[in-house]
């Protein structure tokens, strides 16, 4: 089957970007538990920061295989492609992931993937003062007051009352952690015009891996990570997927407008809950979290509904 085809036909699309979505919300439980395994503390920033690059590192590595030896592409690059891959790579994975590893420490995996969400509505934002097809009306309006409204609620603190002050360094990260996020998937959107979505992903992934262990570099200690089997395991699997779900979902991107993919999105905050419940010990519903999650679908939902046929785009 065409490529093309292969990521433009909706069966498909719909498909992939799902698989994308439920590989991103398995990270959740996947990082917590990883960090519990290894005996990272939740205030050991550089850990933590390290760590990251260690996933991002080797999920580079695995793409750099699959583009050389699989898909028989030259993996050079020019002098402009690389400070645009560099440009990224700060943005969407030293940035995205200082934040999001060390907010995601601080906060519990359930209201993590609640919190992970918040992309989706900075994209709707940014878009509409980037793309001149892609403005806000009352429909994306509707969504976002419902979606921030979620994330508004599952972040309320025992005494009901919303705080960044109470833990800036858990949600407030995590928020951060969206932005950075959507700002790179709009960038890599636009870099992807001219230049193939693997390569892109393997590059950024790279050289902002690097970036992130040289933050860390001298700061950490080989003592600092204990890697049992299990934790070699669930280091493995987020390279793995972070490779699969970053350069599929760029990829879908290249073809199809942004909306027409993001509302696959839904499973990222729905997965992200379930499995966070499921294999993350003490970690349950609660109504907070619950409510939270339900505006937080169905405002990623209004947003992309098409405008033309009221149907999901």
């Amino acid at each position: 089957m065409d490529v093309k085809k292969l990521f433009t036909k909706k069966y498909y699309v719909a498909i992939i970007a799902i698989f994308c979505s439920i590989l991103w919300g398995s990270a959740f439980p996947v990082l917590k538990v990883s960090y519990k395994e290894i005996g990272l503390s939740s205030d050991d920033l550089y850990g933590k920061v390290v760590f990251a690059g260690m996933r991002f590192f080797l999920a580079s590595m695995i793409l750099f295989i699959i583009i050389r030896y699989v898909m028989k592409f030259s993996l050079r690059i020019n002098k402009k492609q690389f400070l645009l891959f560099l440009s990224l790579g700060i943005l969407n994975t030293s940035l995205q992931y200082f934040f999001f590893y060390n907010g995601l420490a601080n906060v519990s995996g359930i209201k993590g993937s609640v919190l992970g969400s918040i992309s989706t509505f900075f994209i709707v934002l940014f878009a509409h003062f980037i793309y001149r097809n892609d403005k806000i009306n009352i429909r994306k309006i509707i969504g976002l007051i419902a979606g921030f409204g979620g994330i508004i609620i599952a972040s309320l603190g025992k005494d009901n009352q919303f705080s960044l002050s109470f833990s800036f360094f858990g949600e407030g990260f995590m928020i951060l952690a969206g932005i950075s996020s959507a700002c790179g998937a709009i960038w890599s959107k636009e870099l992807s015009k001219k230049s193939h979505p693997f390569l892109i992903t393997a590059w950024q992934m790279f050289l902002g891996s690097i970036v992130l262990l040289l933050f860390g570099f001298g700061k950490v200690s080989v003592e600092t990570f204990t890697f049992t089997p299990k934790a070699w395991l669930l280091f493995i699997y987020s390279a793995f997927l972070s490779a699969t779900a970053f350069s599929l979902f760029n990829t879908l991107l290249k073809y199809n407008k942004a909306g027409e993919v993001s509302i696959y999105k839904i499973a990222i905050p729905i997965s992200g809950s379930i499995l966070s419940a499921i294999f993350i010990h003490g970690e349950a519903f609660t109504i907070k979290l619950f409510i939270g999650l339900i505006l937080v679908s169905l405002g990623i939902g209004v947003v992309n509904i098409s405008k033309d046929n009221n149907k999901l785009s």
